[in-house]
């Protein structure tokens, strides 16, 4: 089976090192990478062996998320995330205890990158409960337009992995769902109290959707997705009258 390796972009790879190393270094790490065709030349012994290791670390995780991706987390195994890292097995070793623990990093790292990206787009929309709402929902549907590896695995593969996968996987439903129950409970004090469950119901069908859409492969118009979502989001708690002009609405 062909496979291309994983290539790291400079901004993912600053984000993952962390930013105290001085920029010459940093810059000669992104060069050796980007001129090697995802291995490490020798070259690269060159730089701080902790900066070698944040950037081998980096690129076994996102070997992880196409490993997974491509073959499902079942078939995946430590080989074909080595591969596609152009890394040693003793390395992933000096990483990760085995291929759930890689999985399991993976999952994290992913699920902080979108709720970091969700909670910023969210503060655009000001007072706004419906403008946060929505800019939340397109941050989500760009994130798994572009990043189809890594929502796959939120998404899908958490489901078909371990046990301590499905609970984390639950735990980041529970955390959009928690959002947005704080999110009505702040702009409606005086409003009768809507369950919990409303918000988790939301949450969990948005989920179905795009679970249904990633296992079809159907992420081209992610974005036409958005108008409906925002009505059923709507829906439960402003009537069908206010959640059916959301359904005509566009924020850019």
């Amino acid at each position: 089976m062909s496979f291309d390796r994983v290539h790291l972009s400079e901004e993912k790879l600053i984000a993952a090192i962390g930013d105290n190393w001085p920029p010459a270094q940093v810059d000669a790490a992104v060069e050796l990478l980007s001129n090697s065709d995802g291995k490490f030349p020798t070259g690269v012994r060159k730089l701080p062996s902790d900066l070698v290791s944040a950037v081998q670390r980096e690129r076994l995780i996102a070997a992880m998320l196409r490993a997974a991706s491509e073959l499902g987390y079942r078939a995946a195994n430590v080989q074909d995330v080595i591969e596609r890292a152009g890394v040693s097995r003793p390395t992933f070793y000096e990483h990760f205890g085995n291929k759930e623990a890689c999985f399991l990093s993976a999952f994290d790292i992913t699920a902080k990158r979108l709720r970091d990206r969700v909670a910023a787009a969210a503060e655009k929309g000001g007072e706004d409960w419906h403008k946060r709402l929505r800019f939340g929902l397109e941050t989500l549907l760009h994130f798994v337009a572009t990043e189809p590896e890594a929502a796959r695995t939120l998404i899908v593969e958490a489901r078909a992995a371990s046990v301590e996968a499905v609970l984390r996987r639950d735990a980041l439903l529970d955390h959009f769902a928690t959002c947005i129950d704080a999110q009505v409970r702040t702009h409606y004090p005086e409003a009768p109290a809507h369950s919990p469950i409303t918000a988790a119901g939301i949450v969990g069908g948005c989920e179905a959707l795009l679970y249904s859409r990633l296992n079809k492969g159907e992420l081209d118009d992610l974005d036409s997705l958005l108008p409906s979502m925002m009505y059923f989001l709507v829906l439960p708690y402003d009537g069908h009258e206010v959640a059916s002009k959301e359904l005509a609405v566009t924020l850019r």
